[in-house]
């Protein structure tokens, strides 16, 4: 591995002690969102958070210490469901650096995760979009032309 993608002997990317990481071994938005990324890049049709249905334009953010999923916080401990092929899931994002990101967590902030592909699994509904485009202002009325036809 090139010395680039080194970080004081971690590598880039991977939560670190003294990072102000939760040496107190909270899981933060921007470790929930690794883990949902590597879901979709595994192959997950559908996620679900604690209940809630990721859409395209789900967000997940932080306020304060909670992690929030479309503004609504989530409550510990978090449960990441995904509907896909669930043994190719399951090992292309273990194999991933989004499943190897997880794993340092495990390891290094007693982070505790479980991975297993069930037969059969319900999320709920996406909540419904709600699509807004802009359209040109068209006039209601003809603009008058001269009398003599020119303009």
């Amino acid at each position: 591995m090139p010395p680039s993608e080194e970080v004081d002997g971690a590598h880039a990317g991977f939560p670190q002690r003294g990072s102000g990481f939760a040496d107190t071994g909270r899981v933060r938005d921007r470790d929930m969102q690794r883990v949902v990324n590597g879901l979709w890049s595994a192959g997950a049709e559908a996620i679900g958070v604690n209940g809630q249905r990721l859409t395209a334009l789900s967000a997940i953010r932080a306020a304060g210490d909670a992690i929030l999923v479309d503004n609504k916080p989530l409550v510990p401990p978090y449960t990441v469901l995904a509907i896909g092929d669930g043994k190719r899931l399951s090992t292309a994002f273990r194999n991933s650096a989004d499943g190897e990101y997880l794993h340092v967590l495990e390891q290094n902030y007693d982070i505790r995760a479980s991975i297993s592909v069930q037969g059969e699994l319900h999320l709920p509904a996406a909540p419904s979009l709600i699509l807004r485009y802009a359209k040109p202002d068209v006039p209601t009325t003809r603009p008058k032309t001269p009398p003599n036809g020119k303009g």
